[in-house]
């Protein structure tokens, strides 16, 4: 009888998979394990949410924490919130820009007021000056001095009726001591702009010399101008004369005393030079 060869035993060359297999079984069981015997600090994740929600405003519109299975909401929702903070952030710089031009705006107002106080601190001190003038010279009351309103000019108002005759445009030799006067103190401000302005009435003038009120308001400035170059040596450069016949009245026209206070000239004397 032959011999029978013996068996040879069974390849264990693939068992370690096997044992492998169990060990990674155990690990995931026991990080379970760890996981659900774990606690979430939900007071310290809400103080970190809201931080970073106020520093940069984006996850204002999310989903649920951890804790509670969800990390972000919708894709939606997140993309409006996006959205929000990137117009948010160009907002922004538009408020930043609007906020300098206001600022600027605010400078140049602040720069306007100064020079407007400073103009009126000029002009205050050009009146006080010439009202003492004309107190000392004893011609206080044959002028009336004011001031512009806007503080652009103080002015002297004479009297028609003290330097012409009706209808005229020569100058009365009794009024050359008080345009004698005017002018000295005019010369104090010979390098400011001084304008000489004819005024009348609204009564017609009937002469054959001018044609209208307009002509002779003109002609008296113009002869008011040449005695004060000629007699008094100001400088015509500094010195503008106009007509404004009977459209710039200080009183009414209806009466007398109104007519009357209306024929005059004005010396205005600017306050800038």
């Amino acid at each position: 009888m032959a011999r029978r060869k013996a068996e040879e035993p069974a390849s264990i060359e693939g068992g370690w998979i096997n044992t492998f297999a169990d060990l990674m079984n155990l690990l995931l069981c026991f990080f379970v394990l760890l996981f659900s015997m774990s606690t979430v600090d939900a007071d310290k994740y809400e103080q970190i949410v809201t931080s970073l929600s106020e520093s940069i405003d984006i996850f204002s519109d999310g989903g649920n924490a951890v804790g509670e299975g969800a990390f972000v909401s919708s894709g939606t929702s997140q993309k409006i919130s996006m959205e929000e903070y990137f117009n948010e952030f160009e907002n922004s710089g538009q408020d930043q820009e609007l906020k300098d031009d206001s600022t600027e705006i605010s400078d140049e107002e602040k720069y306007k007021q100064k020079l407007q106080d400073q103009l009126k601190q000029k002009t205050e001190e050009i009146y006080a000056e010439v009202s003492d003038k004309a107190a000392a010279k004893k011609i206080q009351d044959m002028v009336n001095v004011n001031m512009d309103e806007q503080y652009q000019y103080v002015q002297i108002s004479l009297n028609g009726a003290i330097l012409f005759d009706s209808g005229s445009d020569e100058i009365k030799k009794s009024a050359v001591p008080l345009l004698s006067k005017v002018g000295d103190i005019l010369k104090i401000y010979d390098d400011h702009m001084i304008k000489i302005e004819g005024h009348t009435d609204n009564v017609p003038i009937s002469s054959s010399t001018f044609k209208n009120n307009m002509w002779l308001s003109t002609a008296r400035a113009t002869q008011v101008f040449e005695y004060f170059t000629n007699q008094k040596h100001m400088d015509p450069k500094t010195l503008e004369t106009t007509g404004r016949s009977q459209y710039d009245p200080v009183a009414d026209n209806k009466t007398e005393k109104g007519r009357a206070r209306n024929r005059r000239v004005e010396i205005k004397i600017y306050t800038e030079e």
